[in-house]
């Protein structure tokens, strides 16, 4: 399997879960914005039926990765792995340090149009490259490859519904903020996506 690896798309993923990793650490953990996607789902689960996000991400997570090997192949997952493993790697090795920005948490506006790049851009490299930093980045891609919707919808539909039942126990203000976040998040993904060509991972897997 990982001998269908580039190094240039290899170095393209890893770039891109470091920037990933960096937004969420010095962004979205301080800033009280919550996500659309599986690790909104986590935090909606764990507040109405005391789920521990740990065993409900990984669950969800499991599954859209083995959706996204079924549709998109053994490269797919090889890439995966690389943008999976180098966001926890980096995230891990950020959290070593104080946050940067420590007054984003009190200005949810503006986190959300600085999380929204980071989470754009570094989202949208990997996915680029061919692999999925997380199991909601598996998920919009096999949607992608089914519909042949443009990736930043695919985003966009399931972040709005995670959103809408996360309004049953978050504020109006970090809804809002939170809806800002991932459209601008998504939007920059297909943008970052399109500046190549043909995306990799609308290539048809190889039988």
């Amino acid at each position: 399997m990982f001998s269908l690896l580039t190094p240039k798309r290899c170095l393209m993923a890893f770039g891109g879960s470091t920037i990933l990793a960096f937004g969420l650490y010095n962004i979205h953990a301080l800033s009280g914005v919550t996500e659309g996607g599986i690790l909104g789902m986590t935090l909606l689960l764990h507040h109405w039926f005391h789920l521990s996000p740990a065993l409900s991400g990984l669950v969800m997570n499991v599954l859209c990765y083995l959706i996204g090997w079924k549709l998109l192949g053994k490269e797919f997952i090889a890439y995966s792995i690389v943008a999976g493993g180098g966001f926890s790697l980096m995230y891990g090795i950020f959290e070593q340090f104080p946050p940067l920005w420590p007054e984003l948490a009190s200005q949810p506006l503006l986190a959300a149009f600085l999380g929204a790049l980071f989470v754009g851009v570094g989202i949208g490299l990997s996915v680029r490259a061919g692999g999925a930093p997380g199991g909601d980045d598996a998920l919009a891609m096999s949607v992608c490859t089914l519909t042949g919707w443009k990736i930043q919808w695919a985003y966009l539909a399931s972040d709005l519904i995670v959103l809408a039942l996360s309004a049953t126990y978050i504020n109006w203000e970090q809804l809002g903020c939170s809806l800002l976040t991932v459209m601008l998040s998504g939007q920059l993904i297909g943008l970052v996506q399109r500046v190549y060509s043909t995306p990799i991972y609308t290539r048809q897997k190889s039988n």
